[in-house]
């Protein structure tokens, strides 16, 4: 079977052949391969032709795919049984081994997925500010709960909408939309109310492309909340172990009130979290009434491979050194062939996290990011993947760089780029 021919039976039954919609490939103008089987860096279709996976399934896969430690410890703990609606140690080791890196922060709670630890987590700073208002930026993604898909990035950005049918105005108007690295945006949106107790955001935003947070305005923002005991909850679903092995608090030293987890701490199994101190934590079900609860939560072979996961970035050395001086490889190089080619490119790198955008205006928010040719986008991107080298399908998103990835396969990208971009304009 062909992918296209895959693409039609999986049509028939689920909506758009997909899900999730990034994955349909709508953006860029092609239809998807399907996938066969995938180890290290590289992910091979069913056709049998392989890619340089730059996906690396959105983030979690920092060690590339079928990593023979995770997939240990995966495989040990499933003979134990997948599921057990009890709770077992594994939650509590994993547990430990999250907040050892964040001392400010004194208990988690563990979710199955990223939309569910912020859903969760606005429910908590709600119960704690008894504020309903919550502001949110323009451009950040945090899961696709009603409360947050206004003028959400990321997946609704890529068919062009700025918010979702099925979400109710009175949801939505509890929702303010600031405009990211903007404090000014934030102060106006204060000033006009006085119901607001939650303000959430990607401290480095990965759902409109890679975007990071200016270090004065998280500063400013952070002073804004402490000033008007306002709850800050930093999305690190994306950036934490991946930015750096705190996340962005390795690189603003900026403390969150909550902060939520995802990807990497699941090891490519689902797992996501949401951590604050005792204070607010205490608040959440059984010890008070904020109520949460989940299944899965805590499933012990996502718990296993999240402590496989983390464990072994603590075990390894100059991790997010080596992947940072892979990700500036990649964007240094394709930022010189693009100027070769007469091509706008702006680039980002944040530790194993990239991103590059097709214009010649610096990327500091969601206005900046729609700046973009999108055509010249879906262009690079089908010549890619038609050379063996699988990009995020959708400006809007953001690259991630594994450990399995030598500076051999970055090579490989970038002559690929060369061929590609040399034809762009044709």
């Amino acid at each position: 079977m062909t992918n296209l021919q895959a693409f039609k039976e999986a049509k028939k039954v689920i909506p758009g052949g997909v899900d999730s919609p990034v994955r349909a490939f709508g953006n860029v103008g092609s239809h998807p391969f399907f996938v066969k089987s995938a180890k290290g860096a590289y992910i091979e279709d069913i056709e049998g032709k392989k890619y340089l996976d730059f996906v690396q399934s959105w983030g979690p896969l920092i060690f590339g795919h079928c990593d023979e430690t995770i997939e240990k410890a995966v495989i040990q703990t499933a003979k134990n049984g997948l599921s057990f609606g009890a709770s077992s140690p594994l939650e509590t080791k994993l547990a430990n081994l999250i907040l050892k890196d964040f001392p400010y922060l004194d208990m988690i709670r563990f979710v199955s997925s990223g939309t569910e630890a912020t859903m969760s987590a606005i429910r908590l700073a709600r119960g704690y500010s008894k504020k309903d208002g919550i502001i949110k930026f323009e451009g950040n993604y945090h899961g696709h709960s009603d409360s947050l898909l206004v003028k959400a990035g990321s997946g609704a950005a890529t068919f062009g909408a700025t918010s979702s049918a099925g979400v109710p105005k009175s949801v939505a108007e509890n929702t303010f939309v600031a405009i990211y690295n903007n404090i000014e945006s934030v102060k106006e949106i204060l000033n006009k109310n006085d119901n607001i107790g939650t303000i959430i955001i990607e401290p480095i935003a990965g759902n409109m492309g890679l975007v990071p947070s200016k270090p004065d305005f998280l500063k400013a923002l952070r002073k804004i909340c402490d000033e008007r005991n306002i709850v800050l909850i930093l999305d690190e679903v994306m950036s934490g172990y991946r930015a750096s092995k705190t996340g962005s608090f390795g690189i603003y030293g900026i403390k969150a009130d909550i902060v939520t987890f995802g990807k990497v701490i699941g090891g490519g199994i689902n797992a996501a979290a949401f951590a604050a101190k005792k204070e607010i934590m205490s608040l959440i079900s059984p010890l008070g009434d904020v109520y949460q609860a989940g299944t899965l939560s805590g499933n012990p072979v996502a718990m296993a491979a999240g402590i496989a996961s983390l464990t072994k970035i603590s075990n390894t050395s100059n991790l997010y050194e080596k992947l940072e001086k892979l990700a500036i490889k990649f964007t240094d190089g394709l930022k010189k062939i693009a100027k070769e080619n007469g091509i706008s490119i702006q680039t980002c790198v944040r530790g194993s996290m990239f991103g590059y955008f097709f214009t010649d205006k610096e990327v500091e928010n969601y206005a900046d990011a729609l700046t973009s040719d999108l055509k010249l986008f879906s262009k690079f991107h089908t010549g890619m993947i038609n050379e063996g080298v699988f990009l995020a399908p959708s400006q809007f998103e953001t690259g991630f760089i594994c450990d399995a990835m030598s500076e051999e396969d970055i090579d490989f990208a970038l002559n690929a780029a060369k061929k590609v971009m040399s034809n762009l304009k044709k």
